[in-house]
């Protein structure tokens, strides 16, 4: 999955929570203090203003989103912003991963992921050398990318995985952290699955076909088959799960 691809499917879902909320927050809400809304009003307009100036869309989007929980605090209060804290948290998985975390956080994914690729395609024949997160099959040389790394799909699935826990209101807690703890390792699979797919596409037609128009689209089509997978454990796991949910 590529860089932001969650972001439309965050986007309409979160304001879709955050609609159905906002009834009760303004009937139940009161103004915020004062001094607070100024407070997260002078550190979400810095952010926002060196963010735009310098190119650095991270910031840039923190400054959007600061100001945006500074007007919700002006009109409904602290209170309520605490008590519906599940879309505001969901929609600031809007934010940008900073360049620098991502290099960090997708090191050690992208070394795994390559790792696991080679593993499983060198037994089908095909001829593969690795060396870090390069892998030389036959006569082209491939690179695991940050994109191909996990990161960006384990954000979207992070995202969305929640959203399906907060659709099912009657889970316990218990399931619920179990749900969550099988995203990272979903996404791990999906991503091996990818990368091998890719090699596998590379070695027995060409660069152009592996490199083309299937690389883009292998990152949207297997987060899809994340979730799918996600939604088939759930369906599996809910029946085990029903003793802890009615306690």
């Amino acid at each position: 999955m590529e860089i932001g691809a969650h972001g439309p499917i965050v986007l309409a879902t979160g304001v879709w929570i955050l609609w159905r909320q906002m009834p009760s927050m303004l009937s139940e809400g009161t103004r915020g203090h004062l001094a607070l809304t100024i407070l997260a009003v002078a550190a979400a307009l810095p952010l926002y203003v060196v963010g735009r100036a310098y190119d650095l869309i991270s910031l840039e989007a923190a400054g959007l989103y600061g100001f945006g929980l500074a007007v919700l605090h002006d009109r409904v209060g602290l209170r309520q912003m605490l008590k519906n804290w599940f879309p505001l948290f969901y929609l600031g998985l809007l934010l940008p991963v900073p360049g620098w975390l991502l290099d960090q956080g997708t090191a050690p994914l992208k070394l795994l992921v390559s790792a696991m690729s080679a593993s499983i395609v060198e037994p089908l024949g095909v001829p593969i050398l690795r060396e870090g997160v390069t892998m030389t099959v036959g006569p082209y040389q491939l690179l695991v990318e940050d994109a191909c790394s996990g990161l960006n799909s384990l954000i979207g699935l992070i995202a969305i995985t929640l959203f399906y826990i907060y659709l099912l209101r009657n889970a316990g807690w218990r399931y619920s952290l179990f749900l969550v703890c099988l995203i990272i390792p979903v996404a791990i699979a999906a991503n091996v699955l990818r990368i091998v797919t890719l090699i596998l596409l590379t070695y027995y037609f060409g660069d152009a076909v592996g490199q083309g128009f299937l690389h883009v689209t292998a990152g949207l089509f297997l987060f899809a088959v994340s979730l799918v997978l996600m939604f088939m454990i759930d369906s599996v796991a809910s029946r085990f799960f029903k003793p802890q949910q009615a306690a």
